[in-house]
């Protein structure tokens, strides 16, 4: 079997083929650190960490470059807001960047280099761009000439003449430094300082890059001058990804990247993320509403590149999705000992493909999904057989393949449950200690009114052939399945 996957560059799907056999070189363009990460980011970071992950268990070695750009206009109002300086607001932000990431389940990335940390290669692009035509200065700024790139449009499908018609005189009331242009699509490779600005020395004068020119000299730093798979947002292809591919072409003369691939947007019911509308959320928002692990659920359900809508109703169901999804993947914790299981890993290669194959296209990572939610469903009933007759009607070999199996798709994806440490189990079930610990639980969920996780306490105590009776006046009494 052979991943294929749908490249954006030639607006087809095409079979995937590394530049050198078992290693891929991937660059995700990250994030501009001057606020919280929000939930546009969380889809944007764990979908690529997802596909990195798949990619390792596919058997490649993954080199992951993901990179903060930490200077940038918004960063400077920030600083000037805060009476602070850019580099605070950065470092304040990347820490919070990790955090939120790590709360997530994202795993960290090979490298993340920063734009002031590449000003050498950066200056050495610029200076290469205006030796070969491609660049001019103008007033201690240095700009890129579109008209001189021959396949300008080419990631986009944009045409200069059409975005020329398009603009309609617009693009000089909204650009202050249109003056400066030969032409009003020409971006800034370098930009001149301005009063109380940090700026770096260059053969143009004092200034600071360009936001693009910063992701082209980092992926040729970091990875080389052809990469196998460019991501990203789908809202970078224009301008961003589509200048990345002007500068780092017009001086390599080689491809930037094999595949470009993008991740569609983020929506929060129904509309557009915007703070003016008052429906920003941010990470941390969201996790101290629904559980990560729910929010991972929610993402992956649907394709990558497809846009999603963040709703209280929407990520409630993954909520219970994953409730499900987790009580299959406590199976042999709950059952292994009473089953008689041996410590030997063993492998379902028939689920195992089953996953693969699907996943393979495109990185279908919903129909992934559903393989292991059906492989869960089974150990539950499974489980709820075992409790009530004794005896299982899968022989345990089998059932310990199909566990192992499942638990080891599920790591592929970022999924991982664990038992809590008070809540043991021992080889005839919940101890009663246990038992009164979740019920206390599930008495705190309903009074948050989340009655899904009470839901899933009292499905979970009955898959351990226990019974609860709600009486009057909350109090919950509970007896073992004879």
């Amino acid at each position: 079997m052979s991943i294929t996957v749908y490249n954006t560059l030639s607006r087809q799907k095409e079979a995937f083929s590394p530049i050198e056999t078992d290693k891929i070189r991937m660059y995700c363009c990250g994030m501009t650190v001057y606020d919280y990460c929000h939930i546009g980011h969380a889809r944007t970071c764990l979908i690529w960490d997802v596909v990195r992950s798949y990619l390792q268990w596919r058997g490649y070695q993954v080199n992951y470059i993901q990179n903060f750009t930490d200077i940038d206009d918004k960063i400077l109002n920030r600083a000037r807001q805060e009476n602070t300086t850019m580099e605070a607001v950065s470092e304040r932000f990347i820490a919070a960047y990790f955090e939120d990431m790590a709360n997530l389940g994202v795993k960290k990335a090979d490298a993340y280099p920063r734009a002031t940390h590449s000003l050498d290669g950066i200056k050495r692009l610029v200076y290469e761009l205006e030796q070969k035509g491609f660049a001019y200065p103008s007033e201690g700024d240095v700009y890129y000439s579109v008209r001189n790139f021959p396949d300008y449009g080419k990631l986009s499908g944009r045409k200069l003449e059409d975005l020329q018609v398009g603009a309609s005189g617009r693009v000089e009331v909204e650009d202050p430094e249109a003056a400066k242009k030969k032409y009003p699509f020409d971006f800034a490779l370098w930009k001149a300082s301005k009063p109380g600005e940090p700026s770096w020395e260059s053969n143009w004068g004092a200034g600071r890059p360009g936001w693009h020119i910063e992701c082209s000299a980092m992926v040729r730093e970091r990875l080389g001058e052809t990469i196998d798979f460019h991501v990203g947002g789908s809202d970078l292809i224009f301008p961003h990804h589509e200048n990345e591919i002007a500068q780092s072409e017009a001086v390599t003369g080689k491809p930037l990247a094999n595949y470009w691939l993008h991740n569609g947007m983020v929506k929060v019911g129904g509309e557009k993320m915007s703070k003016s509308l008052g429906n920003f959320t941010t990470i941390r928002d969201l996790l101290a509403k629904f559980e990560p692990e729910a929010v991972r659920l929610f993402i992956l359900q649907a394709h990558y590149r497809k846009p999603i809508d963040f709703t209280d109703e929407a990520l409630q169901a993954a909520t219970n999705g994953w409730h499900t999804l987790r009580q299959g993947l406590l199976f042999g914790q709950q059952y292994g000992a009473k089953l008689n299981w041996d410590k030997e890993l063993n492998f379902d290669k028939n689920i195992a493909l089953e996953f693969e194959k699907v996943v393979d296209e495109d990185f279908n990572f919903s129909g992934g999904l559903a393989v292991l939610f059906e492989v869960a469903k089974n150990l539950i009933k499974e489980g709820n057989i075992l409790v009530h007759q004794g005896k299982t009607e899968t022989l345990s070999n089998e059932l310990q393949k199909q566990w192992q199996t499942l638990v080891k798709l599920a790591e592929v994806l970022g999924f991982e449950a664990k038992i809590d440490q008070e809540v043991k189990i021992s080889n005839n079930g919940l101890t009663d200690e246990a038992i009164e610990t979740l019920i206390s639980r599930r008495s705190e969920a309903k009074k948050a009114k989340n009655f899904a996780e009470a839901d899933r306490i009292r499905n979970e105590l009955q898959s351990q052939g226990i019974n609860l009776i709600d009486q009057s006046g909350g109090v919950t009494k509970w007896h073992r399945n004879s």
